[in-house]
């Protein structure tokens, strides 16, 4: 009765641990609200159409600039690698002595061994990976020099299974065309895709089955 009764905590813990969110490599906060103005601006009408206070260049596309902003992300991740390694080796010996001039007439024999050893092996690996997809980020922070600190997450939910995409990284202003960055030109970018389904918590259940299985004598 007691086994039953600490397996049975020991599944339900390890189950409620699964119900969350999958772990994360983006650190931090994936939004931002925009930050208040220091002081309330001086609103000067001076009667002209220019003014200084809603300044923005007429040629200048709109495009994040500020804390709260929204850009949107073009994730275009393409990698791949190929290892090849190979070694050989080879070892040979052998002894040949006779049997000392005393004893060669009654014995009559020499004694003689060899030994070869050869060794080779080969190995070969690949690996490639791609991820197409856009997602929305906010500007969470403006440096001192201008660069963005950017970060977003989209949960996608479909039928009883949630898509998760979450990016972050670091942008130069410059990359920006149209209010879109590629996440190939994002510095010190974090770009994962993870899903929460109960395939997770299915496999998870199985796997505790045949452990506690094995463990009970009936």
């Amino acid at each position: 009765m007691r086994i039953r009764l600490a397996a049975t905590i020991i599944a339900a813990a390890l189950l409620s641990a699964c119900a969350g969110a999958p772990t994360s490599i983006v650190n931090g906060p994936t939004s931002a609200r925009p930050l208040p103005p220091p002081y309330p601006p001086v609103a000067q009408n001076n009667g002209a159409i220019y003014q200084a206070s809603t300044y923005r260049p007429a040629f200048e596309d709109r495009r994040a600039r500020h804390v709260g902003d929204v850009i949107n992300v073009v994730i275009t991740e393409s990698t791949s690698a190929v290892k090849n390694g190979a070694s050989a080796g080879s070892k040979s010996g052998s002894v040949n002595f006779g049997v000392p001039g005393v004893l060669q007439n009654r014995l009559g024999a020499n004694v003689a061994t060899s030994a070869d050893n050869k060794f080779a092996d080969a190995d070969s690996q690949s690996l490639s990976n791609s991820f197409r997809g856009t997602i929305g980020a906010t500007v969470v922070e403006v440096l001192s020099n201008g660069n963005l600190v950017i970060a977003g997450e989209k949960q996608v939910g479909m039928n009883k299974a949630t898509e998760y995409i979450r990016i972050s990284g670091m942008v130069n202003p410059d990359s920006i065309n149209g209010n879109s960055v590629a996440s190939t030109a994002i510095a010190d970018a974090r770009v994962e895709y993870r899903t929460k389904s109960n395939i997770d918590g299915a496999e998870v259940q199985s796997m505790l089955s045949r452990f506690f299985l094995s463990l009970l004598p009936f």
